[in-house]
């Protein structure tokens, strides 16, 4: 099981999450984006880092996170189905 976790936001973070694209089941690659952070000027597309089947979201719509967050895990290679 990998976590995917909020990158180095430079400034410490602390931003909304406005949109999240995945749900537990679903199929995602590396470069899949699967959370998007808003700050005052600018949206972030956060991507799954691995590839595999999203088994858990770690977070909720409007919850503020920072550099380091959890934000779901994922099992590399599996079926989404099993």
């Amino acid at each position: 099981m990998k976590e995917t976790y909020v990158p180095d936001l430079g400034n410490g973070g602390d931003l909304p999450v406005v949109e999240i694209l995945v749900a537990p089941g679903s199929r995602v690659e590396a470069e899949t984006i699967v959370v998007i952070l808003e700050s005052d000027k600018a949206t972030l597309d956060i991507p799954a880092g691995a590839g595999g089947t999203v088994r858990e979201v770690l977070v909720s719509l409007g919850q503020r996170l920072g550099t380091g967050a959890a934000l779901l895990r994922i099992e590399e290679g599996a079926d989404p189905l099993s």
